[in-house]
């Protein structure tokens, strides 16, 4: 509160400072007021500058993000790896990583490797007295390495032509079992060096071979042999004792096989026969034996439409018996199992907005939530534990920390371990909350609201949707800021930004999951133009002033408001996104999961209908801005769906559509120069025709926005 009267010694200073003649009472009166909108001015400028400490593009950008990988057997260390964005001037190229080993005993860490390896998927030996990660050396191909836990000289363990793709300890410790491809024939490299290298589009694939290569106390005498030919073999697991080993495979080394028709079977290692083929349908999550071998717990899909992993099973390597210990009515998803013990499983599962880590009695098949994401709020990821159970590692965030490790006891709260982000914590946040509407026939509907950066539930602000992929995916309560969805960059820039799990999202049970089943672009995208209705009569959207941006899926809902429900929006920016459903059938990598989890018959049965579903179709009708951009060798949503649109608005005139490609990225941008354009270019973007309201047949925003990326330029 702000009082003025002539005891304050603020008001004469302020009145010779602007030279007042301050004459008669009315005269002083009249002139306190205007000195008290001063005054307010000053100190709202002021606070406003304070705040200014928001989350900027330049802070995203450089934002750190970790990963867990492996507990040491004694739940003494663990081996995690950091992500560190290049720098705008730095060579293109990806996030860079780094592995680090972390005592847990003091919460201190060393590098995993020198400056001379640039080793990955490091793994701890059975024994704990070595660690084996893959290391490319030079020109030579990706094998395996190892070297002492407590550093020394790197050991060659494997040595083959082609790269090394996966690898496993052999449970013994005498030896390492992995996957690489069949190296090419002397013909196949006489060939290619004569120019004869043609694309055989998916057929001559090389699948992933089983190897074992066993060596002596001293990693010498290696002996290697091959098992399981014919057949594409995505990931394997052995059992405690090394009998059995469990495997996903494939016909072909093909993406879209190795979501719909990955198959685990279960080889006898005494023999090398396969002995069991489970034969789970649908989309496969994680398997894993328990500590007596007897069962193979696994995450899956319920059956070939189910869209995503979701169910919970264990295998009987006794009687094959397959037992689904999912809830009954479970409104939510299991993507990950793993044993508590040999009598109880552990699930980790999305449920709404908010994760949870449960077990279930394999015989009662009773549930008991261990943790609760809405209770910790921390957003937990899947975890690592000993086999004890008294010890769990999981990588979180939080709606204001974007990544950490955190460890638990299996009692009590989450223990935040690192801070890989100081710079946030002097930053202002806009504040997040869960919200609920009710769609038109009645569902509800969930997401949540990202409010502006010192909001006034008194004004009216700009409304930004940004819409998730798939539709297999959701929303979670936590860090949801990103290059391509930068959600706190804008609400420090006075937006308020909604993130909605609509229909067709993960989370909500399989039943919610399988509305948009054979519904493109139905009742997924009418929840979204539901939820823009109850945020402005609700929340105080501003109406006049909407935007939308998303990616993939995301994207084909950004092109249809920007068509279709051109009414609700002034601008959208649609990231590798879908126009035409027709072509997309028949140009995507994965149209054997566009026919059973979204489609649901062939395209000749569909055909009106997935015309009327194309954004294309309605594009002479749009109003609204329309970005375009994504990768110019994108396989799953092909670049001429971008073209299409961009070519269909400009035939029917349209002022203010942009198509931007990305050279050698792919569906989404790997590089960080790319990830540097697409935020700003977004930001400007909405910026212009959202908060701004500029008009449609007006200038675009410029074309040239390098002098944003903050690039030292040398000429």
């Amino acid at each position: 509160m702000i009082i003025c009267n002539d005891d304050i010694p603020n008001f004469h200073i302020l009145t010779a400072l602007f030279d007042i003649k301050i004459n008669t009472r009315i005269m002083k009166t009249f002139y306190k007021l205007v000195l008290t909108t001063i005054i307010i001015t000053v100190i709202s400028t002021f606070n406003i500058s304070l705040a200014q400490s928001v989350l900027t593009p330049e802070y995203l950008l450089g934002i750190e993000g970790c990963s867990i990988h492996q507990l040491s057997h004694d739940g003494s260390e663990l081996i995690f790896s950091v992500r560190t964005p290049r720098g705008a001037n730095d060579d293109p190229g990806a996030a860079e990583s780094k592995y680090f080993i972390l005592d847990l005993r003091n919460n201190e860490s060393r590098p995993l490797f020198n400056d001379e390896v640039h080793g990955s998927s490091p793994q701890y030996s059975p024994d704990g007295e070595y660690i084996a990660f893959t290391y490319k050396k030079g020109d030579d191909s990706k094998q395996v390495w190892a070297m002492p836990v407590d550093g020394g000289d790197t050991i060659q363990l494997t040595n083959t032509n082609s790269n090394i793709s996966y690898f496993r300890w052999m449970p013994e410790g005498n030896g390492i079992a992995y996957l690489t491809k069949v190296p090419k024939s002397d013909r196949e490299i006489e060939l290619k060096n004569r120019g004869y290298d043609f694309i055989f589009y998916e057929e001559n694939l090389k699948n992933n071979q089983l190897f074992i290569t066993r060596f002596d106390d001293s990693f010498q005498n290696g002996d290697t042999e091959q098992l399981l030919m014919g057949t594409h073999i995505w990931d394997f697991e052995f059992n405690h004792d090394g009998s059995l080993l469990a495997f996903s495979s494939s016909e072909k080394n093909l993406i879209d096989y190795r979501y719909m028709f990955r198959r685990i079977q279960i080889m006898d290692m005494t023999t090398g026969d396969i002995i069991k083929r489970i034969g789970n349908k649908g989309k496969l999550g994680n398997y894993a034996f328990n500590l007596d071998g007897t069962q193979l717990a696994y995450a899956s899909a319920l059956n070939i439409n189910d869209h995503a992993v979701s169910q919970a099973f264990t295998y009987s390597i006794e009687n094959e018996e397959i037992t689904n210990h999912t809830p009954e009515n479970f409104a939510g998803h299991i993507s990950w199992v793993g044993w508590k013990n040999n009598k109880e499983i552990l699930c980790y599962s999305g449920e709404g907005v908010y994760p949870k880590l449960s077990s279930i009695s394999i015989k009662s098949g009773k549930r008991k939530v261990l943790l609760d994401a809405e209770d910790t709020g921390i957003i937990f990821g899947k975890p690592l534990y000993t086999n004890n159970g008294d010890k769990f590692i999981f990588s979180g965030n939080t709606p204001t920390d974007p990544s950490n490790i955190y460890g638990w006891n299996g009692k009590g709260n989450l223990e935040k371990i690192t801070n890989f982000n100081p710079q946030l914590s002097d930053i202002h946040f806009g504040e997040q909350e869960v919200i609920k509407f009710e769609a038109r026939d009645g569902m509800e509907i969930e997401g949540i609201l990202m409010l502006p950066v010192g909001y006034n539930s008194n004004q009216k602000y700009p409304l930004i949707l940004y819409v998730h992929g798939g539709p297999e995916s959701h929303h979670s309560n936590g860090w949801l800021s990103r290059y391509s969805t930068p959600g706190q960059v804008m609400a420090g820039k006075g937006y308020m930004v909604a993130y909605l799990n609509y229909r067709a999202s993960t989370g909500y049970g399989v039943d919610f999951a399988m509305e948009g089943f054979m519904d493109p672009a139905g009742k997924e995208f009418d929840d979204l133009a539901d939820g823009i209705e109850y945020l402005i009569a609700e929340k105080g959207a501003d109406k006049e002033r909407v935007g939308m941006a998303g990616g993939s899926y995301g994207g084909y809902a950004s092109a249809w408001f920007a068509t279709y429900y051109t009414d609700y929006v002034k601008a959208v920016c649609m990231f590798v996104g879908i126009s035409n459903l027709i072509s997309k059938r028949g140009t995507t990598d994965i149209g054997y999961e566009e026919l059973y989890v979204h489609s649901g018959k062939p395209l000749e049965e569909q055909w009106q209908m997935n015309l009327e579903r194309s954004p294309i179709y309605y594009a002479h009708q749009s109003k609204t801005a329309t970005l375009i951009y994504g990768g110019a060798a994108d396989p799953r949503v092909n670049p001429e769906q971008s073209l299409q649109l961009f070519r269909r608005m400009k035939m029917n005139d349209h002022p203010s559509v942009r198509l931007v490609q990305y050279p050698g990225e792919g569906h989404g941008n790997r590089k960080q120069v790319g990830q540097i354009d697409v935020l700003y270019r977004q930001i400007d973007w909405l910026d212009w025709y959202v908060k701004d309201s500029k008009p449609l047949n007006g200038p675009m925003p410029p074309l040239d926005i390098s002098d944003k990326y903050g690039l030292d330029w040398e000429f």
